[in-house]
């Protein structure tokens, strides 16, 4: 079987239509074919969360993964909650985090929705009068969006990254807010217990020196302090009790617990401490791993290359192109005519008051805006990231002063004194100032071992992101490349 070719046969030209169609495809293939992930995106965030933390993500989906969710929530809960095992449940429980992932799912489907082609528009228009009848048929694309379609993209996809960042950012947050409330409610569970047997001791001491009173060995002056200790003693304890039902709270609404499971068991102290960590740059280290940094420069390359496309545009503002096809059918003279005229339009927004300089001059000054604010808190990181070093160091040398000389040294005065209050070498007064202070100081220990674990979640924020508590210096530090080597 054999196949001519006529040599001389002219090329049909194309209809309009399916060069728009030809247009299209294009436009497909330049902009990549773009698909939504199985998980969101949550793959590397639950990548980096793990390497940085060692903690599990799970974004909710599905009522499997709510139950399963749950199941490890009771898993959890059946023994009293330390640090690691609080901000784990807090990872998967926390329902403001699954709101973080669900704004990483949105992120996404602009990113496939910016790297689809525009829609075309389909008309049909009827018109009879009479004995004519005129039918029109049209096929409309933006063919600005079709040739800006792999920049668009482009745009999103940093974007998309630029969301991923702060959904990893969102976590570490989490984490970090869940670690300072779990100390929050030991130190405050601590605080009460202590101050629980102080008041027993105040108690007791107050009772006996009530029946000495009796007896005529203790003067009303004594019996009177001896109450009021007592008095004021258990006026701490009802402050301290108040403060741990608070810190209780706060800890529960991070868990993301209600009902039976608020029922939660916590250690009544807070835990030894830990050796201390030493760090040789903690500038360097925040600047390369702050995934909040990561972000800021993300976005401000996707504003750049915004803006780039803004310059590339400024003049064609609107460029619709189709295809029209009309069906026109008349009765002349009894005759019957009929005829389907072709062709295609094109529409152009002609910039006689408005040549695209207000988008170029707004998407410029937006930009270095973006720019100059990224660069003061560039100093900003460094500061902070010094600054949450210093009071790491600083809080530990206190606490451990505590630990290894103030308290033992307190120990050691309060026997004393026992025993010369036994002896009647010092009276009621002086034991009861010696109780008081020994209660005070005691207090400012465990507080400042609460302040020492409260600095280490900071200085750890401080490196690797995740916000900074009302304590710390400014608001959250951000920084971008820019920064690091000048703007071009």
């Amino acid at each position: 079987m054999a196949l001519t070719i006529d040599s001389q046969a002219k090329p049909v030209p194309a209809p309009p239509w399916r060069r728009l169609v030809a247009i299209g495809a294009v436009a497909t293939t330049l902009g990549g074919c773009v698909t939504f992930t199985p998980d969101g995106g949550m793959s590397p965030v639950s990548a980096e969360v793990s390497a940085a933390i060692g903690k599990d993500t799970v974004k909710i989906v599905s009522s499997a993964e709510a139950s399963a969710v749950q199941s490890r929530v009771k898993a959890l809960l059946t023994k009293p909650l330390t640090a690691d095992g609080a901000v784990q449940l807090a990872l998967i429980n926390n329902r403001g985090l699954q709101a973080e992932y669900n704004a990483l799912g949105i992120s996404e489907a602009a990113f496939v929705e910016a790297s689809l082609p525009p829609n075309p528009v389909i008309g049909v228009e009827r018109l009879s009068t009479g004995a004519s009848l005129d039918i029109e048929r049209r096929v409309v694309a933006n063919i600005l969006a079709l040739l800006t379609l792999p920049a668009r993209s482009d745009i999103a996809r940093t974007q998309f990254e630029a969301a991923r960042q702060k959904a990893i950012e969102a976590t570490f947050r989490t984490a970090a807010e869940t670690r300072r409330a779990y100390y929050r409610a030991v130190a405050s569970r601590q605080t009460a217990s202590f101050l629980e047997q102080a008041r027993v001791s105040a108690d007791a001491a107050a009772d006996l020196t009530r029946k000495l009173g009796e007896t005529g060995a203790a003067k009303k002056l004594d019996q009177a302090r001896a109450s009021s200790f007592y008095a004021e003693v258990s006026n701490e304890l009802a402050q301290a009790r108040l403060k741990v039902g608070t810190d209780r709270e706060a800890l529960t609404r991070i868990l993301g617990l209600w009902g039976p499971d608020v029922d939660y068991r916590l250690p009544g102290q807070l835990p030894g401490m830990p050796r201390i960590q030493t760090a040789q740059q903690v500038e360097v280290d925040a600047i390369r791993k702050r995934v909040d940094l990561i972000a800021a420069r993300l976005e401000l390359d996707a504003m750049a290359k915004t803006l780039g496309l803004t310059e590339a545009t400024r003049f064609v503002s609107m460029l619709d192109g189709g295809w029209r096809g009309n069906y026109e059918r008349s009765t002349v003279d009894g005759v019957r005519e009929s005829s389907s005229p072709r062709g295609f339009e094109l529409e152009i927004q002609i910039p006689i008051f408005d040549g695209g300089e207000v988008n170029v001059r707004r998407s410029r000054e937006t930009y270095m805006q973006a720019v100059n604010r990224l660069m003061e808190k560039a100093i900003n990181v460094r500061s902070e990231a010094r600054a949450a070093y210093l009071t790491y160091r600083g809080s530990y040398d206190i606490a451990r002063q505590y630990q290894n000389s103030i308290l033992p040294l307190r120990r050691t005065i309060n026997e004393q004194a026992l025993l010369e209050y036994n002896g009647m070498l010092i009276d009621v007064f002086e034991l009861l100032t010696t109780a008081r202070e020994s209660i005070a100081t005691n207090v400012a220990a465990i507080s400042a071992k609460h302040d020492f674990f409260i600095a280490t979640v900071d200085f750890e924020t401080a490196i690797i992101g995740g916000g900074s508590s009302a304590g710390s210096a400014g608001e959250g530090p951000v920084v971008t490349a820019a920064a690091e080597g000048g703007v071009n």
